[in-house]
């Protein structure tokens, strides 16, 4: 209550120093949604006691959200921005520290109100050098399925200068994460060396009909930006991931099940004294010169390093796009294939590493892989497209009736992960299963870890009832159909539900209500 008295008593002040300051002109957006899922399986299994969609929500779900966004502009060369989010609430449940939430009968949550982006923007005089410093949304350029290395909110400085019509540049730095590393045992270590730091530089190329993005990405990581060590002295590298983006890096930063032995079997007691540093690279673009028909394509790299060789992880992704736009619909295919990890667990993982993909809406997948643009039930599969291939056709804003469209997408999914792997990870004492990603939150892991024997087929049908100028309704509707390869040779008997490897489709069913102004 007391956050929430804070929030209107600054409005207060905002607002009643509009009319003693006329120069500044105040605007003001914000959206609204109201969301309610159904679904079941979503962590690709059910038995052994299983109940609800996944281990964290029922099978049906209401949630809502709302973003209120607030901008004093002083002049074209000068503004602030403040954006904050409530929610996600879901209806029914009570918030703590971990999860707020407010949704509990009285409401009155502490923990709801949450600051999404403060930041200013100015203009370097006489240049036309733009600098925005703050909390912001970051994210590098892609033209198929939004960024699958970095896309989110973070604290940094982004500086952009258009040189002509035809070349511009933009240069960020960014601290994801610092000052998280508390050592219990040793509390004159606590904060130490355990900062990330992200630069980098894209070079937008627009010409015409043609439009490519060159970019490149370093990261620096503190050997305790991820590390916790707590009073019984649990030491672990990669056991503190803070933040509400923290299962992304989780997942995308080291190989599956973090430092391995070639059998499989985890390597334990080793220090990490050194900075890892983490460089990306990519070339993505659009050609719209044949206009109807437009291609578009990705091209992404990366390779993390560590102290510790068998935390390495690289590798790339690539994705194309090919579509012709239709009086009544945009009908497109694309395909996209990414790197996958070897036999040799001892060698680190050949997938690409990603930061975090957390703002990313994937126009290839809105199910399987991070692609709703509202609340509805998302990546099931994984977060980042990385160690898997996929083809696909989709509808895209198909209408035959007036403020009423529909996106249909069929894809098939495939793993590029080395059999061997999953035979290793469930075996010599382990016990990772295909969803430990999910289930269990196993470190470099998705929620669902892909072979070349394992598939997925998605069904996705979305569609969008413009009632008002502000206000659409959407129904989602997906299914993943899974065929993973149980054989003695691949996964065996790794227990997904536990007990047993009772593999089961999800699916889901979503209706949003969203009021945007």
């Amino acid at each position: 209550m007391k956050k929430i008295a804070t929030l209107l008593l600054a409005a207060g002040l905002v607002f009643g120093a509009a009319t003693g300051a006329s120069a500044i002109d105040f605007k003001a957006k914000g959206q609204w949604i109201m969301s309610f899922d159904y679904g079941q399986n979503g962590n690709f299994t059910g038995g052994n006691g299983r109940t609800g969609y996944n281990k964290s929500e029922d099978e049906f779900e209401a949630n809502q959200r709302v973003r209120l966004q607030l901008d004093a502009v002083a002049s074209e060369s000068l503004s602030g921005t403040v954006f904050f989010e409530i929610g996600k609430t879901t209806w029914g449940k009570a918030g703590s520290n971990t999860s707020p939430s407010g949704g509990a009968l009285g409401a009155d949550d502490n923990n709801s109100i949450k600051l999404k982006n403060a930041y200013i923007d100015w203009l370097v005089p006489q240049t036309d050098l733009k600098v925005r410093m703050g909390i912001q949304g970051m994210a590098l350029p892609s033209f198929t399925t939004e960024s699958q290395v970095f896309n989110d909110d973070v604290a940094g400085i982004t500086a952009s200068y258009q040189f002509n019509e035809n070349v511009a540049v933009t240069a960020l730095w960014a601290r994801p994460f610092n000052d998280n590393y508390v050592n219990d045992a040793k509390t004159t270590q606590n904060n130490y060396m355990d900062n990330v730091d992200v630069a980098a530089l894209l070079v937008p190329l627009t010409f015409d009909g043609v439009k490519v993005t060159p970019w490149v990405m370093y990261a620096a990581i503190g050997p305790n930006a991820f590390r916790g060590l707590d009073k019984n002295k649990a030491d672990g590298y990669f056991n503190n991931f803070s933040g509400t983006s923290g299962k992304y890096p989780k997942a995308g930063m080291i190989p599956a099940g973090g430092a391995r032995h070639k059998d499989g079997s985890p390597v334990t007691g080793y220090k990490l004294n050194e900075y890892g540093s983490t460089i990306w690279a990519g070339l993505t673009g659009e050609v719209t010169m044949f206009d109807p028909i437009r291609i578009a394509w990705d091209f992404n790299y990366g390779s993390a390093s560590y102290d510790q060789s068998r935390l390495n992880r690289s590798g790339w992704l690539a994705s194309l796009l090919a579509e012709y736009k239709l009086d009544w619909a945009i009908p497109g295919i694309y395909g996209w294939y990414g790197s996958g990890d070897d036999s040799n667990p001892a060698n680190g993982s050949e997938r690409m590493p990603s930061l975090s993909v957390n703002n990313s809406n994937n126009g290839f997948s809105n199910f399987a892989f991070n692609g709703n643009p509202y609340i509805a039930r998302e990546a099931t599969l994984g977060y980042s497209m990385s160690g898997t291939w996929g083809v696909g056709a989709r509808l895209k804003d198909m209408s035959f009736l007036e403020n009423l469209k529909h996106t249909l997408r069929v894809n098939l999914i495939g793993g590029t992960n080395s059999p061997d792997m999953a035979k290793k990870m469930n075996r010599n004492g382990n016990s990772i299963a295909a969803n430990a990603g999910g289930v269990d939150g196993i470190a470099g892991m998705d929620p669902l870890y892909m072979t070349t024997q394992d598939y997925a087929m998605e069904v996705g049908l979305t569609n969008t009832y413009k009632m008002y100028d502000n206000f659409i309704i959407m129904l989602d509707a997906a299914y993943l159909a899974t065929w993973l390869d149980q054989s003695k040779s691949v996964w065996g008997n790794s227990k997904m539900n536990g007990k047993s490897d009772e593999v089961r489709d999800p699916w889901n069913v979503n209706v949003s209500f969203v009021y945007s102004f």
